[in-house]
């Protein structure tokens, strides 16, 4: 990977954060309420990610951080991690993986309004249309034969999906800063803390040895890969690529878990999924192609004014 370019590595790592969150909701969603309850998966899943990123930032070089941005990481602690998982994992709880996968359809258009509104960002066309593009796609996919009823969690996730969309666009400034690790772990310490006296009760009930093996590897997944790996992936993807460029990923989440089903022979490929995948695929690329767009204008206006 030496000489592939840091570009090409954020957008890699953007694509398998979301082939891991694409099977993160049916594996979370058989696990919650079941072998750990909601709450109690929240702290552990907040504590040890905590725990694996300090534990990281021992190997790497130290970096301080000014202290003024100690107030932003606090901020980035209630929205990347305290209201972002409380109101997932309770939402998923009291939901449906359809249904979560079908409200986070709106994160990209949240992103890019925060982006407009506080980065003074402007929509170029062609980013738009990958929206739209994306968007379409994921709805083809998700909507179409599909029976779906609203639920008191469809609330929750929705306000998931917004805090979300804040934490991505605050932690760019950040990226731009600082390293990867350095900006994670600080926003885990904080956020542990603040999960910590919704999920206590909950994790006392907690009975090790009434958990089967296959709950262990799902709790196992839920925590190193959709948690630990998925933050760091797309946190470190933030340094090189804006908010919504990296939020728009976030439509390739029902076509892998549909590629998945498939796979394993669950459900079969028809006209629907190949033009929803279509869609999706030429939306990315519109929106990827934009941020080229930018920079070459970038680099002519430079040109012209030397």
């Amino acid at each position: 990977m030496a000489g592939v370019s840091k570009v090409i590595k954020a957008h890699l790592a953007l694509l398998a954060v979301n082939a891991i969150y694409g099977a993160n909701y049916s594996i979370a969603k058989s696990i919650i309420g079941h072998d750990v309850q909601p709450y109690a998966l929240v702290l552990l899943r907040a504590g040890f990610t905590m725990i694996f990123f300090w534990i990281t930032s021992l190997f790497l070089p130290k970096e301080k951080i000014e202290r003024k941005d100690f107030i932003k990481l606090m901020l980035l602690g209630v929205f990347g991690v305290a209201l972002n998982q409380l109101f997932f994992i309770k939402g998923l709880y009291e939901s449906k993986p359809i249904n979560a996968s079908i409200i986070m359809i709106l994160n990209p258009i949240v992103v890019i309004i925060l982006e407009i509104v506080f980065l003074k960002e402007k929509l170029p066309p062609i980013r738009l249309a990958g929206i739209v593009s994306g968007t379409i796609g994921a709805s083809l996919l998700l909507l179409f034969g599909k029976e779906v009823s609203v639920h008191r969690g469809d609330i929750m996730i929705l306000i998931n999906c917004i805090s979300w969309a804040v934490y991505m666009v605050m932690v760019k400034s950040m990226m731009i800063k600082y390293k990867t690790v350095t900006v994670v772990k600080w926003v885990f310490l904080f956020g542990t803390f603040y999960v910590l006296p919704f999920g206590w009760g909950d994790l006392q009930k907690f009975d090790v040895h009434a958990v089967s093996f296959n709950a262990w590897m799902c709790l196992l997944y839920v925590i190193v890969a959709s948690t630990y790996l998925a933050y760091f992936l797309n946190t470190y993807a933030l340094a090189e690529l804006s908010p919504s460029i990296a939020a728009t990923y976030i439509y390739l989440q029902p076509l892998i878990a549909a590629g998945i089903a498939i796979y394993m022979q669950q459900d079969n490929i028809d006209f629907r999924k190949l033009m929803s995948g279509a869609f999706i695929i030429f939306g990315i690329y519109l929106v990827g192609l934009s941020r080229k767009k930018k920079k070459s204008e970038e680099v002519a206006d430079g040109v012209a004014s030397s």
